[in-house]
């Protein structure tokens, strides 16, 4: 039988005393957790370890003792073996070390039914003869690393609490990250027990990170209470009405609002973050909002410095107006034999006068708003505080508002394409004696008279006829909806980028690497004639692809509605296409 026992490094040159533990439950393994100092009185190490088992619920227990001679102490082994009878194991373990060795020495006492003792040396001598010897293997651990970091599972993934135990690797992590209250002793402490853990010179605190728990309950006091005010007001009657109801909805800048009032309200909660995946959360959403309204004040500055809003006020019409004489140049070319194309002349000219007038209405709407850019652009800049994401989704509101001719006439062409697509599609099944029933979802056969297949043939040929004109309307404005889609695809992926990228994870996994565990590695650090074997147990992180799958934050994301496949059929029969979308998640 092999006995495993996880040895903290931070306690090999400790002095004599108790070794304070757990024991795996369905393995043979133990975690040594402190060493209690000689002298002690038996009573109150029984009363602090009991104390200590109902502040971490882990089921702490006197392993054995530990030995480190030193001058005037040659008679303290024997005294740490009789204290066996006063901490009753079925196991008891005597650990020793001798100065100038690397390596321990265990010997492993066990108890019978009747109360007697077997010794048996487990020493690493390879000895086959003694088939009963018990073999010690020492796997030294940093204790600090293993109680903060968090232990994922594998690619082949955890087993099944409610079926199987947890894994003897996940039981260590989590005996001694539930272990803290025991890490409070400390050798300044004043007390009847001295030991010796990983916080034994002096628990590490940071009187920054007091003051700022300290600080943050009048703040998250502050932030509840502007978050209830905020509810109160967007709870009015006056913005539950449809029109205004149908545009926040639509308006990538109340979709963002809303976010990161949810955001706040995560982060003003009074209940703590207990659990890992919580105040990762937590964590994640802090450190992405600080970053936000970083970058938000720095595009501030820059758009408040050297008058650059002023620049981009008196650009903007010059550019309407370039873009407004361009689409004027591209409609005067479909009008007449595009690409020596021959159109039909009277659909072409309808169309094309069409247009034209909706490009004037839209330059007239252009210089009528031209006096108050400014003042727009002025007022809009100051939402960049708020965040760089306010900015992105304000300037894709602005874009959508700037470009809504362009979605006009992609929208009529895309209708009467469409319409024509399905005319067609629909006369030709007349041809082949089919009809589509409605009822039943499908295409039954059916019997035309000849007068319907006459009128049949009649709007066939005229839809065809007529096809390639529309075509040529509706695959120019398709092109140009697409290029607006695009650029606003960017301004929404990048917003989400910034509210989703896990931050705060990266940063652990890139400057506390341990912190987040996907397993462990072993290497050989002792193996001396007459010691046991000793192994060094390291922390194997996350890869950085898992982090951000793993802790990535759920948001509104932009993605397609459909696949690429059914896109380009989309476009093809004429059926409008939104490719970025707004998707609730819904996050507990």
């Amino acid at each position: 039988m092999v006995l495993k026992i996880f040895f903290p490094q931070c306690c090999n040159r400790a002095e004599s005393g108790l070794l304070v533990g757990r024991w795996i439950s369905g393995h043979d393994s133990a975690v040594v957790l402190a060493v209690i100092h000689y002298p002690f009185i038996p009573g109150q190490v029984k009363q602090y370890i009991q104390q200590m088992q109902a502040q971490s619920g882990v089921e702490l227990t006197v392993l054995g003792s530990w030995s480190l001679p030193k001058e005037g102490q040659e008679s303290m082994e024997s005294f740490l073996r009789d204290l066996s009878t006063i901490f009753p194991q079925q196991c008891w373990l005597q650990v020793s070390r001798q100065m100038g060795k690397m390596g321990f020495i265990c010997e492993v006492v066990n108890r019978n039914q009747n109360g007697q003792e077997t010794q048996q040396e487990a020493k690493k001598q390879n000895d086959e003869e003694e088939e009963e010897e018990e073999k010690v293997i020492f796997v030294h651990y940093e204790q600090r690393k293993v109680m903060l970091s968090q232990l994922h599972p594998t690619e082949s993934g955890d087993p099944d609490l409610d079926t199987e135990p947890p894994s003897e690797l996940k039981q260590v992590f989590q005996t001694v990250a539930r272990s803290q209250p025991l890490f409070f002793l400390d050798c300044y402490d004043d007390g009847p027990l001295k030991s010796t853990h990983w916080q034994s010179e002096g628990r590490e605190a940071s009187i920054i990170v007091e003051l700022l728990k300290q600080a943050s309950v009048p703040l998250c006091v502050l932030i509840s209470w502007l978050l209830a005010l905020w509810t109160w007001l967007c709870s009015i009657r006056i913005f539950s009405l449809y029109p205004l109801r149908f545009l926040s909805s639509k308006l990538s800048t109340c979709v963002q609002i809303s976010y990161r009032t949810e955001h706040m309200r995560t982060l003003s909660s009074p209940k703590p973050a207990i659990e890992h995946k919580q105040f990762m959360r937590k964590g994640n959403i802090l450190v992405s909002f600080l970053v936000d309204v970083g970058l938000g004040v720095l595009l501030m500055s820059w758009l408040y410095r050297d008058d650059h809003i002023a620049t981009l006020a008196n650009m903007l019409m010059p550019a309407a107006d370039h873009v407004a004489k361009e689409l004027e140049e591209l409609l005067q070319w479909l009008m007449g034999a595009p690409a020596g194309l021959k159109m039909n002349r009277a659909l072409d000219q309808v169309l094309g006068r069409f247009f034209l007038y909706h490009i004037h209405l839209w330059i007239s709407y252009i210089h009528l708003m031209s006096p108050f850019i400014e003042g727009i652009l002025w007022y809009g800049g100051l939402s960049a505080c708020l965040g760089l994401t306010f900015a992105l989704s304000l300037l894709s509101d602005m874009v959508a508002l700037l470009t809504f001719h362009i979605y006009c006439f992609y929208v009529y062409g895309a209708r009467l394409y469409c319409l024509k697509i399905y005319g067609l599609s629909s006369l030709w099944r007349l041809f082949r004696g089919k009809k589509w029933n409605v009822l039943r979802q499908r295409v039954d056969s059916c019997s035309y008279d000849v007068d319907q297949l006459f009128i049949g043939t009649l709007l066939f040929t005229i839809l065809l006829f007529l096809l390639p004109t529309t075509a040529l309307y509706y695959l120019v404005f398709t092109l140009l909806r697409l290029v607006v889609v695009l650029f606003q695809g960017v301004l929404h992926l990048s917003v989400d980028f910034i509210n989703s990228f896990p931050l705060f994870a990266m940063g652990l996994r890139l400057f506390r690497p341990y912190r987040l565990a996907e397993g462990v590695k072993f290497q050989v650090l002792c193996e001396e004639p007459g010691t046991a074997l000793h192994l060094l147990m390291e922390i194997n992180p996350l890869k950085c692809s898992t982090v951000v799958q793993l802790y990535r934050t759920p948001t509104y994301s932009c993605y397609p509605r459909d696949s690429w496949a059914a896109l380009v059929k989309k476009l093809f029969v004429g059926e409008l296409i939104y490719p970025w979308r707004h998707k609730s998640t819904k996050v507990d």
